[in-house]
């Protein structure tokens, strides 16, 4: 008999252990990139311990919970686990965090299509499946949950010592949500799931209740106005030529004034100056605040298009469920031809539709077939050249609005591919030769010192596209190319701004003096103070573009004439 006392003893002291592993692991899963799939993560959950301390607060208060208590909490863990598998799959799937706006119309979609692909008996075994799968994970966490609440909890409020490791769980889970030493915690305690769910009940109350979102979002006053103007003065500027938006991933203020990073680049942009010098444009810069920083770059894109400061990335998911327009909707009303070039993306974009492209191209469509370049492949040279390859300009073609957001020079910034001056090659399968190939697949990426890759990247950039200019143009194009957001801090240093390159070149000095006259700086060179955030940059191009007279700085349109050398211009210090 005391055998079986002592089996029966360690039998419950298992059972318990395992069904606080089961409570914990069921929110602490991590995803199986670049799968749908999860793998168990051995750090604690937050919402575990809170869950801990809130079934011992019930014990203490009401004794072990009944069955409709039981049932309320495995609901509330089992929505949890639910929202966890959501949060940490849809960045994997679609790129970014989870939004229920969009993934509630999306994931639909998505299982419709995939449905009329099979026999029908297909989707009844998936159903089956499904349920069958909630059920057993029900019923799992139903027997956690009353294991804990039957046998651990009671224990453990009549036996002091095991306060200590719950303040420990608790101290951990602490410090790493105020951020107190998130370097150690990291390892410790995973992120939580509750907040994902406030943001999206949030984001559903803003879109939904009415008003609440004009309450929310500023309008943007310049180009509503524009919108009310005929296309010829709100656009008159450009004077029909196409506009061609290129944002320069991780492109930011540090490439001209950190100290290992500004002089490396001295003669790539010097030799860049030269060529577009020598296509017969002008350039012209300024620095401007991004919405973002090391990241979310559509928080850049975005806030440029919209005019909306969206450094909240609340405004933006809700920006998305309104029908504000955005530079893309001027431009398609002056009847142009708006085109999306994304490599970035190689799956369905849901939120895509939104923009009002009339053409989107992403990763698929380009059919590259050289070697993979980092997590993202597609070498950003070979987009825009087969961007042209496959929508040339023909004569009585409308204009085109390009809008197009580059990717190789994403962190971890390599490896970093030659420029190719061979078009013809570049398009081919084989576009870097066998031995820079072989160079390519070998190379090796130093996480920890991402320096001297940052520097190769944007040397390749640099000349990348002073390769592009002085390929023959078709038909005359303005270009503002923007930063939009500096790297990382590992990169960019302790302390660094948020401000970013921003340039327009155009073959039209007079286009160029009313950039000048609101802040720019002739040259490649941009300077101190910055003309102000992204969403700013939208009402500087709009008063550029518009028809009829602009103030201008006197002397501008002789200064955007002479460039000054390359280098000129207030830098700040990088610590």
């Amino acid at each position: 008999m005391p055998g079986r006392a002592a089996a029966r003893g360690l039998a419950r002291v298992a059972a318990v252990l395992l069904a606080l592993a089961v409570l914990n692991a069921i929110l602490a899963f991590r995803n199986w990139w670049p799968t749908p799939g999860i793998v168990p993560d051995h750090r604690l959950a937050p919402e575990f311990v809170a869950g801990w301390l809130l079934l011992l607060g019930w014990v203490a208060w009401r004794g072990v919970p009944g069955p409709r208590a039981l049932t309320v909490f495995t609901l509330a863990w089992f929505a949890l686990a639910i929202g966890r598998y959501f949060d940490v799959t849809v960045p994997t799937l679609f790129g970014r965090p989870v939004n229920l706006y969009w993934d509630g119309m999306q994931i639909p979609r998505f299982l419709w299509v995939s449905a009329r692909d099979h026999p029908w008996w297909v989707s009844v075994v998936a159903v089956a499946v499904v349920v069958a799968v909630a059920a057993a994970l029900f019923a799992l966490l139903r027997w956690a949950v009353g294991t804990v609440a039957r046998d651990a909890a009671p224990y453990a409020l009549r036996h002091r010592w095991t306060w200590v490791p719950t303040l420990l769980a608790v101290g951990a889970v602490g410090a790493h949500l105020a951020q107190a030493a998130p370097s150690t915690t990291w390892h410790l305690v995973t992120h939580p799931v509750t907040p994902t769910y406030a943001r999206q009940a949030v984001l559903l109350a803003n879109a939904f209740v009415p008003g609440r979102a004009d309450a929310v979002l500023p309008h943007a006053v310049a180009l509503e106005q524009a919108l009310v103007q005929p296309p010829e003065v709100a656009l008159g500027g450009l004077g029909g030529r196409d506009f061609t938006l290129i944002f320069l991933e991780s492109y930011g203020a540090m490439a001209f004034e950190h100290p290992r990073v500004g002089p490396a680049l001295a003669p790539a942009r010097a030799q860049l100056e030269a060529d577009i010098a020598a296509s017969g444009r002008f350039v012209a810069s300024a620095y401007v605040r991004a919405a973002t920083f090391a990241g979310a770059s559509e928080l850049s894109h975005l806030s440029l298009l919209s005019g909306i400061d969206l450094s909240d990335p609340m405004r933006h998911d809700l920006l998305l469920t309104t029908q504000r327009p955005t530079l893309t909707t001027l431009m398609r009303r002056a009847g142009y031809r708006t085109v999306a070039l994304y490599p970035a993306l190689s799956w369905d974009w849901a939120e895509g539709a939104w923009y009002g492209f009339d053409q989107l191209l992403d990763a698929r469509d380009l059919g590259y077939q050289g070697p993979p370049l980092g997590y993202w492949k597609v070498p950003d040279q070979f987009s825009l050249a087969r961007f042209e390859q496959m929508q040339p300009v023909a004569p009585g073609d409308p204009p085109r609005f390009l809008f197009f957001p580059t990717i190789t020079s994403h962190l971890p910034f390599g490896p970093v591919p030659p420029v190719v001056r061979d078009r013809e090659r570049l398009l081919s399968a084989d576009p870097f030769g066998a031995d820079e190939t072989a160079r390519l697949l070998g190379a090796y990426v130093d996480w920890l010192d991402m320096l001297p890759n940052y520097v190769g990247m944007f040397d390749y950039t640099y000349r990348w596209l002073g390769w592009w200019l002085r390929e023959p143009e078709p038909r005359e194009a303005v270009m503002l190319w923007v930063g939009d957001h500096q790297p990382a801090a590992s990169v960019s240093g302790e302390g660094a701004g948020w401000e970013v390159p921003v340039h327009v070149v155009t073959r039209d000095p007079a286009l160029l003096e009313r950039f000048v006259a609101q802040g720019f700086v002739p040259g490649l060179v941009p300077r101190r103070p910055s003309i102000g955030g992204m969403h700013d940059l939208n009402a500087v191009a709009l008063r550029a573009f518009a028809a009829g007279p602009h103030e201008a700085v006197a002397g501008t349109r002789e200064a955007a004439a002479t460039q000054p050398p390359a280098g000129t211009g207030r830098r700040t210090v990088y610590h």
